[in-house]
């Protein structure tokens, strides 16, 4: 039976890098593996206050976070850290306490950027926040993809030979990682 992974793309600008990427990864995903595309865009600012009398897209993602294998995050960097669509995507589905949906699931994470370093700041806050909502991230190899904008195409595909060896090596060593932590 395949495995079902929630890509959970941080940026929310439509034709973003992130999502360039999290296209090649739905079309190239290993075998037994099927990637999906999960919506963070239309979630409301986790509010405690909400906690038993949640807005209804709090329960429907939430619900669709717990029914998945596994989690592949593709990530821009704001500021040397992650986006806030991104943070509050992973408050909503770790509240109320003690119903962290998040939990003890395995993932992984690559950073994108038009700079240099490939978002490091982005992926290193993002595997702290994991780490304390008990994600099994992958540690190696990592993921950091820099000059993002001079590897894809007119339509934004990526088009770079190697920058799809590596994401496919990649993807390869996170199917592993899921199957011995699923």
């Amino acid at each position: 039976m395949s495995k079902i992974i929630g890509i959970i793309n941080g940026s929310l600008r439509k034709n973003s890098f992130s999502g360039s990427i999290a296209e090649y990864v739905k079309n190239h995903a290993p075998e037994d593996f099927e990637f999906k595309l999960i919506d963070i865009s239309g979630l409301p600012l986790y509010n405690q206050d909400y906690d038993g009398a949640d807005p209804e897209a709090y329960t429907v993602f939430r619900n669709e976070i717990q029914a998945l294998d596994g989690f592949l995050f593709i990530t821009p960097e704001h500021n040397r850290s992650i986006p806030a669509a991104l943070k509050n995507a992973l408050d909503v589905a770790s509240r109320p306490y003690g119903k962290n949906v998040w939990s003890g699931k395995p993932a992984a994470i690559i950073s994108q950027s038009p700079g240099g370093i490939g978002g490091f700041g982005a992926n290193h806050h993002l595997r702290q926040v994991l780490a304390f909502l008990n994600v099994l991230t992958l540690a190696q190899p990592e993921a950091y993809i820099g000059a993002y904008h001079t590897l894809i195409d007119e339509t934004g595909a990526l088009s770079n030979a190697g920058t799809k060896e590596f994401i496919d090596s990649f993807l390869s060593a996170f199917a592993t990682w899921v199957e011995k932590n699923s």
